[in-house]
């Protein structure tokens, strides 16, 4: 193997490193986006089930026994 090809394996080489390394670099930037939005959403339903359980003990409803006891 000549020098020319060993250089030429060797860029070769680089080139597909460079796009698998910005192939990963775009899985990662949709990834974290995804986390902020799932993020996002999760503190939403925190505050609403924590609203929901507030007015729930401020009217009472929920507290009560069932009837059948």
């Amino acid at each position: 193997m000549s020098t020319d090809e060993r250089m030429t394996n060797i860029e070769i080489k680089l080139a597909r490193q460079e796009d698998l390394v910005d192939t990963l670099n775009q899985l990662v930037y949709q990834q974290q986006k995804k986390i902020g939005e799932l993020e996002g959403l999760c503190a939403a339903l925190a505050r609403h089930v924590k609203a929901a359980s507030s007015a729930a003990d401020d009217t009472g409803v929920g507290n009560d026994r069932p009837p059948h006891y």
